[in-house]
C-alpha cells in the first residue's frame, strides 16, 4: 500500500513508519519540514498528486505533565490548524484513502470505571486537559462529519498511555519520567520525587502492540476503538516494578502531592479491541514492557 504518516517522526510515528517499512508498504513521511501541514498550500503542493492508500494522521502539538495548563491558547491553535488542514487534504484530493487518527483518553469524562467509546465526547474532560481533550473531539466530529458528507473511510482511535523503546530522553511522560528518576535516585544518589501521593491510577500499552493493532484493524470502518489492554496500575504499582528491576528501595520515594496529580482513574475499556482484534494477539506484559524501556534508557543515557 501507498502511506502517508503526519508526526511520523514522533514516539508513534517513529514505531509505525519502521513497522509499514519492514512489512514492505511505500511510505511518504510527514512532518514539520517535510510538508508542514501548518501551511495548507504548501502540504498540498507535495502531496496532492500522489495517490495515498491509507493516511494515518499521527500529527499534535502536546506534551507530558501540565504542560496543556499553560499552553490552551497555543495547542487550540496549532491543533485546530494541524487537523482541519489534514481533513480538507483528505476530501480534496485524498477521498479514496483510508483516514486513521488518533484520540488520545482525556477526551473521556473521567469516571471511576471503564471507559466506553461511545462515551468518548460525552461530558466535561478533566479541567487541565480541557483544551487538548477538546481539539481531539473536534478532531473526530469532523472526521464523522466529512466521512458522512463525501462518504469517505476513517477509523479513530483512542491509545492508553503508549511505552517502550526509542522514546527521546527528554520525554516526560509519566512512566518514562519514573523510569528515568528512579534509575538517576539508584545510581547517582538523587531524591527520587513524584508528583501526587502516588495512588492515582494508570494504564499502560507497549507502543510495538498499540502498531500492530494500527494494522489489524486497517479493515474496520467508521469507528472509534481503544488502544488498551483494560489492566492499570497505580503510580505508586509501577514505582515498585521499576524498583525492583533497579534494586530501589521503593519506600524512600518522596511523593510530592503539591504537584499536578490528573485524574485519580483513568482505564478504557478493552471490549470493542478485543472483539475486532485477530484471536492470536497477545499484549506486551506490562512488567516485561517495562523492563525493555528501561533497558533501552540505560543504554542510552551511556
Amino acid at each position: 500500500m501507498n502511506i502517508l504518516i503526519t508526526g511520523a517522526t514522533g514516539f508513534l510515528g517513529r514505531h509505525l513508519s519502521k513497522r509499514l517499512f519492514e512489512l514492505g508498504h511505500t511510505l511518504c513521511i510527514s512532518n514539520s519540514t517535510t510538508g508542514n501541514l501548518h501551511n495548507y498550500n504548501d502540504f498540498c503542493l507535495r502531496y496532492a498528486d500522489t495517490k495515498f492508500d491509507v493516511i494515518f494522521h499521527l500529527a499534535a502539538k502536546t506534551k507530558a505533565g501540565d504542560y496543556c495548563m499553560y499552553h490552551k491558547g497555543e495547542q487550540w491553535i496549532d491543533n485546530q490548524l494541524l487537523n482541519t488542514n489534514m481533513l480538507r487534504y483528505w476530501y480534496n484530493f485524498q477521498p479514496q484513502a483510508k483516514m486513521v487518527a488518533m484520540g488520545t483518553g482525556c477526551t473521556y469524562h473521567p469516571i471511576d470505571g471503564f471507559l466506553e467509546e461511545e462515551d468518548c465526547i460525552a461530558g466535561d474532560p478533566e479541567p487541565e486537559l480541557y483544551t487538548y481533550a477538546h481539539t481531539k473531539r473536534m478532531l473526530l466530529i469532523g472526521l464523522r462529519s466529512i466521512a458522512e458528507q463525501y462518504n469517505l473511510k476513517y477509523l479513530y482511535l483512542i491509545p492508553s498511555t503508549l511505552f517502550g523503546t526509542d522514546f527521546v530522553l527528554h520525554d516526560n511522560h509519566f512512566i518514562f519520567d519514573l523510569i528515568k528518576k528512579i534509575y538517576e535516585g539508584k545510581h547517582k544518589g538523587e531524591d527520587v520525587i513524584l508528583w501526587g501521593n502516588g495512588h492515582q491510577r494508570r494504564e499502560l500499552i507497549y507502543v510495538d502492540d498499540a502498531v500492530q493493532l494500527m494494522i489489524d484493524l486497517l479493515s474496520i470502518d467508521n469507528e472509534v476503538v481503544n488502544l488498551c489492554t483494560g489492566k492499570d496500575y497505580s503510580i505508586r504499582e509501577f514505582a515498585e516494578i521499576i524498583c525492583k528491576l533497579v534494586d530501589y528501595n521503593p519506600d524512600k520515594i518522596i511523593y510530592d502531592e503539591s504537584r499536578y496529580t490528573g485524574a485519580l482513574v483513568k482505564k478504557l475499556s478493552p471490549n470493542k479491541l478485543m472483539s475486532l482484534a485477530p484471536p492470536h494477539f497477545k499484549f506486551t506484559p506490562t512488567e516485561d514492557g517495562i523492563k525493555q524501556t528501561l533497558d533501552y534508557y540505560i543504554s542510552s543515557r551511556k
